[in-house]
């Protein structure tokens, strides 16, 4: 293991870049799939959180493993854990992306690190993003990954006792559907199949249902703290807890916080999904 361990760290520091031009249509599209509005305009400001949508990674078809992700050992390192989910992140704006720029993502490894947990070895992979706008820094962000190992169908991941969360000040109540779930999937050009494959969520992983994606979360998350304060936040960070799927309801929830907004997600009656912190 110590072999491995020493490989996997050889990716640290490792770089891909993509670059992506903000249509008009792909603000539309991202707008009806959240159910909001905004101009889509050239040069109007974009909607916050578009950047998930932009400059992603692009692999074939082909080259794209049993759960829908692209085969590892390229930019992301072989991990050798077979379930891969976004654990958290934490983002700090600079500037506005505005429709018709393009937009440049320069994306670095910047740590794998093993760790134990209580269902056994998880691999954290760390991952910077720097994100420009017609090459006028709007962004940075770090995404934390966490791979770990099979669920077996019999024992869903998602069946712990855990208290039920708190209703923010703030409360929204959402429900969510395979539709919307597809068509984040599709925006973001993410193919993992827990998202939009029921059966294989069910039968391959365990799950009740499709998962509610993080970066989603995450956006609905953001988006009400910057609907709440009126301006987009300095800084947001988030972290995820436990699934949400599509087969209940789930919140969006906000309180003041100490120099900050508290938020965070849950499903009706389960405990907190991501929480979230957000400063101007």
């Amino acid at each position: 293991m110590d072999t491995d361990i020493e490989h996997l760290r050889t990716w640290i520091g490792r770089t891909q870049s993509e670059c992506e031009l903000l249509t008009a249509s792909l603000a539309r599209r991202f707008n009806a799939t959240f159910d909001r509005t905004s101009g889509t305009q050239p040069g109007d400001r974009a909607a916050l959180m578009i950047h998930f949508c932009l400059a992603q990674p692009i692999a074939a078809t082909a080259e794209l493993g049993p759960d829908g992700h692209p085969a590892r050992g390229g930019f992301l390192p072989p991990i050798p854990l077979p379930r891969r989910m976004w654990a958290g992140g934490a983002l700090t704006f600079y500037s506005d992306i505005r429709i018709g720029e393009t937009v440049s993502r320069l994306s670095t490894i910047k740590d794998v690190v093993l760790k134990e947990g209580r269902s056994g070895p998880l691999w954290f992979v760390t991952v910077e993003h720097e994100l420009t706008s017609d090459d006028r820094a709007v962004l940075t962000e770090r995404q934390d990954i966490v791979y770990r190992g099979a669920t077996p169908p019999h024992k869903p991941a998602a069946n712990r006792a855990q208290p039920a969360a708190p209703r923010g000040s703030f409360c929204r109540e959402i429900t969510p559907s395979s539709a919307q779930l597809f068509r984040y999937s599709a925006l973001t050009f993410n193919s993992h199949r827990i998202h939009y494959d029921a059966p294989y969520a069910g039968e391959a992983e365990g799950y009740p249902g499709l998962v509610v994606h993080g970066p989603m979360q995450a956006t609905l998350l953001c988006q009400a703290a910057a609907d709440l304060k009126g301006a987009t936040p300095k800084s947001f960070r988030f972290r995820s807890l436990s699934p949400i799927f599509d087969t209940a309801d789930f919140t969006v929830n906000a309180s003041e916080g100490d120099g900050g907004l508290k938020l965070w997600t849950a499903s009706a009656n389960g405990p907190v999904a991501m929480e979230a912190f957000a400063t101007w």
